[in-house]
């Protein structure tokens, strides 16, 4: 491959921006990958299929009903395609040409990802419209969090589970160089396993609280599980996650790559993300959430989690206010108290880039009870 800067279309955009926000720092984009047919937001803008099952998981045992995700993946992905059949709404998006990439969210394993009965579905379904087993790769960065969670056990033998700190690692050719606070390491290079091999990404994120950016979901799980040295983004009480999250979704390849969004949130984090620390701040939406699109649906999680918050009357994913930071230790028992100045707003920043729809007088909304 000839090794060429381009200058993709979100560059542009967040440079346009950087000019009138003193807040964005200067990113540089360097990839030799064109976009794709379908870019992000891909298929369906603004389109959100929410579907909510109550038996899905028991709340008193933790376990998932395995029937009840194939019920939920069947209607989701049906009434985010259109179509009358779950294998037809499959094929809109994949073939047996395609090597699938399954992006998962471990770092908050065992106890809170994306889960393994969840994971397992998704690939039946890509096996039944022809995606062979041993091109369906289960990924993400670290491997320490993968390895506390039974994937495997889930997969057909041929299928991969691998993280980047232990396979291919990442690539040295494809990267955002930005300085946030004049740190030593200014790049954030891509997962190679996503340049090197993959056609096509499923993005299967949690329902999650985060201290630095209001929300993980659907945006910072493509953005920052794809992406190697991304935590420099933080420091002492400021974030620089309203801009880099996006700037880095919008990034080629994973931007055409990515082509489907199942957000699991069976269950989720409500305070303390992304990691649980104290078992009281987890909940269980009993829902997913399917999308092409990762604004639209990320717009739909930031209300699910403000609403979760305030039904416990803890502060706001949108409490910009001093008063409330503290310690890490602070952040992760009280959930009054924030670690960092949270950027919820980077979802509206992603759709500037042209990732999706934010409006929420025009995201379609499908909502689902099973």
């Amino acid at each position: 491959m000839d090794r060429r800067t381009f200058l993709s279309f979100a560059a542009a955009a967040q440079a346009s921006i950087a000019a009138t926000d003193s807040r964005i720092p200067n990113y540089k984009v360097v990839t030799a990958f064109k976009a794709g047919a379908h870019p992000m937001p891909g298929l369906f803008p603004g389109r959100v299929a929410s579907v909510k099952h109550p038996k899905s998981i028991d709340e008193t045992t933790d376990k998932v009903n395995p029937q009840a995700v194939t019920e939920m993946i069947a209607a989701g992905m049906k009434s985010l395609t259109g179509e009358k059949e779950p294998k037809a709404a499959w094929a809109r998006f994949f073939d047996a040409s395609d090597v699938v990439g399954i992006k998962i969210n471990a770092s908050g394993a065992p106890r809170i990802c994306s889960s393994p009965e969840v994971v397992g579905e998704v690939a039946k379904n890509l096996i039944s419209v022809g995606v062979k087993p041993e091109n369906i790769w289960i990924y993400e960065r670290n491997k320490s969090q993968v390895d506390s969670v039974p994937y495997a056990s889930f997969l057909p033998p041929q299928a991969h589970v691998v993280t980047a700190d232990a396979f291919l690692r990442y690539d040295p050719f494809t990267y955002v160089e930005v300085s946030f606070f004049g740190e030593e390491d200014t790049r954030s290079n891509l997962v190679r396993l996503v340049s090197d091999r993959l056609t096509k990404i499923i993005n299967i994120p949690n329902m999650k609280d985060h201290g630095a950016s209001g929300v993980t979901g659907c945006l910072k799980n493509i953005a920052y599980g794809n992406f190697g040295n991304v935590a420099r983004s933080h420091q002492n009480s400021d974030t620089h996650t309203l801009s880099f999250i996006g700037t880095l979704a919008a990034s080629e390849p994973v931007r055409s790559r990515t082509v489907l969004h199942i957000n699991d949130g069976l269950r989720g984090v409500w305070h303390g993300g992304p990691f649980l620390h104290d078992p009281k701040f987890r909940f269980y939406p009993k829902q997913m959430l399917f999308s092409t699109d990762p604004v639209a649906s990320d717009r739909m999680l930031l209300d699910i989690i403000d609403a979760k918050r305030a039904a416990e009357k803890a502060v706001s994913v949108w409490d910009r206010s001093q008063g409330i930071l503290g310690t890490q230790r602070d952040f992760t028992t009280n959930p009054n108290r924030s670690r960092y100045t949270r950027e919820p707003g980077h979802i509206e920043y992603a759709s500037k880039l042209g990732l999706g729809i934010y409006d929420k007088s025009k995201i379609d909304l499908k909502e689902i009870q099973l």
